[in-house]
C-alpha cells in the first residue's frame, strides 16, 4: 500500500485526522489525505483515489468521503488541538471569516443555487450557480512569509429556496450566513479558551451586524471589521451618579456621524503600520462611540485613503489603531486562500451530488492546505523553490506560494516512498509497481 512508504511524521498526521471516524473508514481516510496532495490535474475524486491507490475500493471511498463531511466538526478539532496549536504563541488567537462561492454544474447537486459572485472578472457573471461557503480560519504569523491564513471549518450556506431539493436524510435546517458564522467561532472559542488566550475574530463587513457581534460580545470575543459610513453611532454615556436609582445607561444620547468627524481638518494623526507585509504611514482618527448593533461601546478608526476615507472598529476598546488596521489588512489573506483552494486543492471540482459528500470535500481540500502550510512552516524558502531552476524566467528572489510548497511536499511524499522500495531490499516487483505508480501520477 501507498500508505506503507510515507513519512513516519506525515502519516502521523492523517492518522490523526482519519481516527474521528470508524476504524475501518479511518484508514481509507489517511490514504485519502495522501490522494489529495498527491493528485495532479483537475481534482476529481477519482483522481484522488488512483493517487492514493485505492483504485480496487474505489466504492467504499464514496461512503468515506460522506462521512468526512457527517464528522468534519470532530475531524476540525484534532487539526485545532494536536498539529495547530505549536503554531499559536502569545496571548491572542485570531480567527477570520468569510464566505466564498465554489461553482458547480448540473441540477442534481444538491444543496447548489445562484448565489452573487464577488469575483467576477473582466468577463465573468455578476452570479455564480454553486454552492457558497462559510469558512473560518487561523490567522498565524509565519516569521518569514508573513501572516497565513489557515482554514479549519466550513458551513455549506443553502439557500431556504434550495433546501426543497435536498434529500430528507441529509436536509439541513436553515440558517443564515451570520447564524454560521457564531456556530464557527463558538465551536472555536470552546477549544481556544482551554488555552487561556484571547480570542479575536476579523470579518468582512457583511459579518459585522447584531446577530453576529452581540453573541460574540457575550463569549467574550473581539471582532474587528469595516464600518458603514452611514452607521448610527452614538456618543459614550456619562458616568453614572452614586446612588441613582435604575441600570446605566449603555448608549449616549448625542448621534455621532461619521463624515462629519472625517470632513473635519481636526484630530487627525499620522503613524507607521504593517499593513499587507509592508509598513506603510497612514492618516488617521480615533475615539470610542457607542453603537447598539455591536452591543456596546467600540473603538472606531478612520483612516484617510487616496481614494476617500474608510471607517473600522473592534469591539474592545482598549485595542490600539495598530491591532484594528493590521488585523484588517491581515483578514485580506484569507482571501489568498480561497484562491488557492479552487486554483491550486481543486474545491469545488469533485464531482459529487449529496450535501455530506460535497462537505467532505470541500474539507479534504481545505484541510490539505492547512497541512500543507504547516508542513512548510519550517522549511528552507530554497529548497521549497529549486524546481524553479527549470523555468529561468521566473524570478528566483520571489516568495514560495502555496503550489511550490505544494508541489515540495509531493516530491518529498515519493522520495520517502522510492528510498524504502529501493533502499535495503531490492524487489523486482514493488520497484516495477512503484515505477508504474510514479508514471501514472507524472501523466
Amino acid at each position: 500500500m501507498p500508505s506503507s512508504h510515507t513519512p513516519a511524521p506525515r502519516c502521523q498526521w492523517f492518522s490523526i485526522l482519519a481516527g474521528a471516524l470508524d476504524r475501518r473508514s479511518g484508514r481509507r481516510l489517511a490514504l485519502l489525505f495522501l490522494g489529495v496532495l498527491l493528485a495532479r490535474g483537475r481534482q476529481a475524486r477519482s483522481c484522488w483515489i488512483r493517487a492514493a491507490g485505492l483504485s480496487s475500493q474505489y466504492r467504499r471511498c464514496y461512503p468515506t468521503a460522506a462521512a468526512v463531511g457527517r464528522r468534519a466538526e470532530a475531524i476540525a478539532t484534532r487539526l485545532l488541538v494536536e498539529v495547530l496549536r505549536p503554531l499559536v504563541t502569545g496571548p491572542r488567537v485570531v480567527l477570520a471569516l468569510d464566505d466564498t462561492p465554489t461553482a458547480r454544474y448540473g441540477s442534481q447537486v444538491q444543496g447548489a443555487g445562484v448565489h452573487h459572485n464577488p469575483t467576477p472578472g473582466p468577463a465573468g457573471s455578476g452570479f455564480v450557480y454553486g454552492h457558497v461557503w462559510v469558512v473560518l480560519g487561523l490567522l498565524v504569523a509565519h516569521p518569514l512569509g508573513g501572516v497565513v491564513a489557515l482554514p479549519l471549518l466550513a458551513r455549506l450556506y443553502i439557500r431556504k429556496a434550495n433546501l426543497g431539493a435536498v434529500r430528507a436524510a441529509d436536509r439541513p435546517p436553515f440558517a443564515t450566513k451570520r447564524t454560521m458564522a457564531v456556530g464557527l467561532v463558538r465551536w472555536a472559542h470552546g477549544w481556544l479558551a482551554l488555552w487561556g488566550k484571547a480570542v479575536w475574530v476579523v470579518a468582512d463587513g457583511a459579518y459585522a451586524q447584531g446577530p453576529v457581534l452581540k453573541p460574540l460580545r457575550k463569549l467574550g470575543v473581539t471582532v474587528v471589521s469595516r464600518l458603514r459610513r452611514d452607521a448610527a453611532l452614538c456618543s459614550v454615556p456619562p458616568a453614572r451618579v452614586p446612588g441613582r436609582p435604575g441600570r446605566p445607561r449603555v448608549y449616549g444620547t448625542e448621534r455621532v456621524s461619521l463624515a462629519e468627524r472625517a470632513a473635519h481638518p481636526g484630530g487627525w494623526s499620522t503613524g507607521m503600520f504593517t499593513v499587507y507585509g509592508k509598513s506603510v504611514e497612514k492618516r488617521y482618527k480615533t475615539f470610542v462611540a457607542t453603537w447598539r448593533p455591536a452591543g456596546g461601546a467600540i473603538r472606531v478608526v478612520l483612516v484617510d485613503e487616496p481614494h476617500g476615507w474608510v471607517a473600522f472598529f473592534g469591539t474592545d476598546t482598549t485595542a490600539t489603531v495598530a491591532d484594528i488596521l493590521e488585523r484588517v489588512a491581515d483578514r485580506f489573506t484569507l482571501e489568498t486562500c480561497f484562491r488557492d483552494l479552487k486554483q491550486v486543492a481543486g474545491a469545488g471540482q469533485q464531482q459529487v451530488r449529496g450535501v455530506p459528500s460535497n462537505v467532505g470535500c470541500f474539507h479534504l481540500c481545505a484541510w490539505a492546505h492547512t497541512l500543507t502550510e504547516v508542513w512548510a512552516w519550517n522549511q528552507n524558502a530554497e529548497a521549497l523553490v529549486g524546481h524553479r531552476s527549470a523555468s529561468p524566467w521566473d524570478d528566483p528572489n520571489r516568495r514560495p506560494s502555496h503550489a511550490d510548497k505544494r508541489r515540495a511536499w509531493q516530491h518529498e511524499l515519493l522520495a520517502q516512498e522510492i528510498q524504502a522500495v529501493v533502499g535495503e531490499h531490492h524487489d523486482h516487483a514493488k520497484i516495477r509497481d512503484l515505477a508504474h505508480r510514479c508514471l501514472d501520477l507524472a501523466a
